[in-house]
């Protein structure tokens, strides 16, 4: 049951990160917030990975395979796509419906680990995450949201959600190929797949947009919030994801939109809908099914 409290602390480190990412968009684009989850995150993943090693010296290092690297290049390249698609959803009129599709990740991680991962859920796990992704349309806006919805959004809400189970299911691949204790293989898929992802933007950015380094250099300290409220999140993510199914702990962590909501309640002082009240509840009941599943 490890798998709870450490998909709990990802929810809310998740949520937080998201408020830093919001006040660091209003100064900067989206190329560069987007790259500020990652830029500090490496050497933040390798020091939890040191001090595991520290507290636990004698376990083995891994052993990594073709195989291993294929899904942590994939997991790496889906998650720099997914959150594209997402920043491509906020620039067309009705996103909001794109952005429902795009939370809909925890039903294409059960659809797709029980297709193809071999990850099975019980009834009570597959009510769970059904639950939870009709919770997730209702806090997403979908109910006020009225007239025709643009194929194009609809592939890039379904493209981002897809791209996000994907990530998820080969992170907890590439975690269990590695035949670690849980801390350590999630640890080593971490540092890799941020450290991958960082080279690439880095790479990208230092080619075609300078400005967008330099801009993230001229505000040290939201950079920094970002990345480590992301890469502690992450750490507990991948932790997660190597302990239970992908679907389980994806519905679980869409707790993340209660914790937003109290964000922006007390944070940003932004009022609650009726409509959030309903999904809320909803996401309570999903929590308590996968728990209990």
């Amino acid at each position: 049951m490890l798998w709870i409290p450490f998909t709990l602390f990802a929810a809310f480190m998740q949520a937080w990160r998201n408020a830093f990412q919001k006040q660091l968009s209003q100064h900067l684009g989206a190329t560069s917030v987007t790259l500020a989850r990652f830029i500090l995150a490496g050497p933040i993943a390798a020091l939890y990975l040191w001090l595991l090693y520290r507290w636990q010296p004698d376990q083995p290092l891994p052993h990594f395979s073709v195989l291993f690297a294929a899904y942590v290049v994939g997991a790496a390249l889906c998650q720099i796509v997914a959150t594209a698609l997402i920043v491509r959803l906020f620039q067309l009129r009705n996103y909001a419906v794109g952005v429902g599709l795009a939370k809909s990740e925890a039903i294409w991680a059960a659809m797709l680990g029980a297709g193809f991962f071999g990850s099975q859920l019980s009834p009570l796990g597959w009510l769970g995450v059904l639950v939870g992704g009709i919770a997730v349309g209702l806090l997403s806006g979908l109910r006020r949201v009225s007239g025709f919805v643009s194929p194009k959004t609809l592939l890039l809400g379904v493209g981002s959600g897809l791209s996000f189970a994907l990530t998820s299911l080969w992170v907890r691949e590439a975690s269990l190929l590695l035949e670690l204790a849980v801390p350590f293989s999630a640890a080593w898929v971490l540092l890799l797949v941020i450290g991958l992802q960082t080279l690439l933007l880095v790479g990208w950015l230092a080619w075609r947009d300078v400005p967008s380094l330099t801009g993230l250099l001229q505000r040290p300290k939201l950079t920094a919030l970002v990345s480590l409220s992301s890469c502690l999140g992450s750490i507990g993510w991948f932790t997660a994801m190597s302990l239970e199914s992908v679907a389980l702990v994806k519905t679980l962590g869409q707790i993340e939109v209660l914790f937003t909501l109290l964000i922006s309640a007390y944070y940003f002082k932004t009022r609650l809908a009726r409509q959030d009240h309903w999904g809320l509840a909803l996401i309570v009941i999903a929590a308590i099914c996968v728990m209990w599943a």
